[in-house]
């Protein structure tokens, strides 16, 4: 056992034992990393009692370990657990529940493990319908960890250890209007719709032809970036000007993480072909979903069966379910656009006084803090942004570093996260940036 083991001999034995037995491209988070042993809320707890407010698990959507979420969980688990081969009401009241909060035409569901096979199940879809299997995707994108996903995510290929941009990909310009291509001038939502445009004629005059246009409602991986106003209806349809099918990647998110809409794609009155959801839809338990039309749901029904052994099953419907009533009965979505609209007020106004912060952006629990070393410039402060994450974490918050150039600190809590919580964070970013700047 550990009794006598000073704890940073124990940290020492974990983490020899980790590089042993786990794949070494496996990273850990901060330069010390954490013990956690417990989460309660918006907090996680380490094994030597600290506390940790939790600004970066947008998995553990309506606050960890959730008694409602665990209860719906363990009594199903001690009652049933198969799979959608058998009759079962939780697996059609829950398909029924999350349809209903979804636009027409999106009303047939295929239940998974995980938004990467939610996310590889909608480019099947797409091609059985098309019969094509070319992909528009965006730059910075991350749609999965599958080999068919790295493929199409510009931000796995591109960086270290990738590879060329496969021929059956086109990747058009992120719509980034801080750091993009188009930024400051006349309409940038039609320009960079009209990339898609030109990706998907650059596709049909290689071969093979689009058969999905593929993208996030706000950008995650890109650096937490939302689209400017109108672009996802212009891009939609310049995706199905050239033949294409629409997948709205909802797995980071949808469910009431913007505040303003439950859907991101709603918050620009856009509606996709098929909608993939994940992450936080089992509040950590391991379920993702694609919602898609009759149509193509019909197309995909070619003879070859569509199976996941357990997609679907009860345990996880339940939990699903679980979800849905707690962030009905709580108010989760009023929730993050309140408390979310105060902590962007507030970045914003911390923006003002520190040269630091290129950019702060987002929506409801979805944020983004760019550093800059130079506004005018706008050349990235990596290094700085991830030495304020470490100083952070050392106060007692985890946030997480994203972006191209990884100088994005990235704010997604769960849900639950309280107004005093967002007032500590300010004041401890606020204290934190006047020393690094100092």
């Amino acid at each position: 056992g550990d009794a006598g083991v000073s704890p940073e001999s124990r940290a020492r034995r974990l983490l020899d034992e980790r590089a042993r037995r786990l794949g070494p491209s496996l990273r850990l988070s901060y330069r010390e990393p954490l013990e956690i042993i417990r989460g309660e809320g918006a907090y996680l707890v380490a094994r030597d009692g600290r506390r940790f407010l939790d600004l970066v698990n947008n998995v553990c959507h309506v606050g960890h370990c959730h008694p409602r979420v665990v209860e719906a969980l363990a009594a199903q688990a001690a009652r049933l657990n198969t799979n959608t081969r058998y009759l079962h009401e939780t697996v059609v009241e829950y398909a029924r529940r999350l349809t209903d909060l979804l636009p027409d035409p999106l009303e047939v569901c295929y239940f998974v493990c995980s938004g990467s096979e939610a996310n590889d199940l909608a480019l099947r879809l797409a091609r059985a319908a098309t019969g094509r299997r070319g992909v528009v995707a965006l730059e910075g994108a991350y749609h999965g960890n599958l080999g068919s996903l790295v493929e199409i995510s510009h931000y796995k290929f591109a960086g270290p250890g990738g590879f060329e941009c496969p021929p059956h990909v086109e990747v058009a310009p992120a719509p980034d209007v801080y750091r993009g291509r188009y930024r400051d001038g006349a309409e940038p939502a039609r320009r960079y719709a009209g990339d898609v445009t030109v990706a998907t004629a650059r596709l049909a005059d290689r071969g093979p032809p689009a058969a999905a246009f593929i993208c996030e409602s706000l950008l995650g991986c890109c650096g937490q970036v939302e689209p400017p106003p109108g672009y996802l209806p212009a891009a939609y349809a310049a995706a199905r000007a050239a033949g294409a099918v629409v997948i709205a990647d909802e797995v980071q998110v949808g469910f009431g993480r913007v505040g303003d809409a439950f859907w991101g794609f709603e918050l620009q009155d856009a509606v996709p072909d098929v909608v993939t959801l994940g992450k936080p839809i089992g509040n950590g338990h391991p379920l993702a979903a694609v919602v898609t039309t009759r149509a193509l749901a019909e197309a995909f029904d070619n003879g070859m069966e569509s199976f996941n052994t357990y997609g679907g099953n009860p345990v996880s419907c339940a939990v699903g379910l679980a979800v849905l009533d707690v962030l009905e009965e709580e108010g989760l979505q009023a929730h993050a656009a309140r408390v979310g609209d105060r902590l962007l007020a507030g970045l914003r106004q911390l923006a003002e006084r520190h040269p630091l912060i290129g950019d702060v952006r987002g929506r409801g629990l979805f944020l983004g803090v760019e550093l800059v070393e130079d506004r005018t410039t706008r050349r990235p402060a990596a290094a700085a942004a991830d030495d304020l994450v470490e100083a952070l974490k050392s106060r007692g918050f985890l946030l997480s570093t994203d972006g191209p150039a990884h100088n994005v600190v990235k704010i997604k809590p769960p849900l639950v996260i309280g107004p005093e919580d967002v007032e500590r964070l300010l004041v401890a970013l606020d204290e934190e940036l006047e020393r690094t700047e100092g």
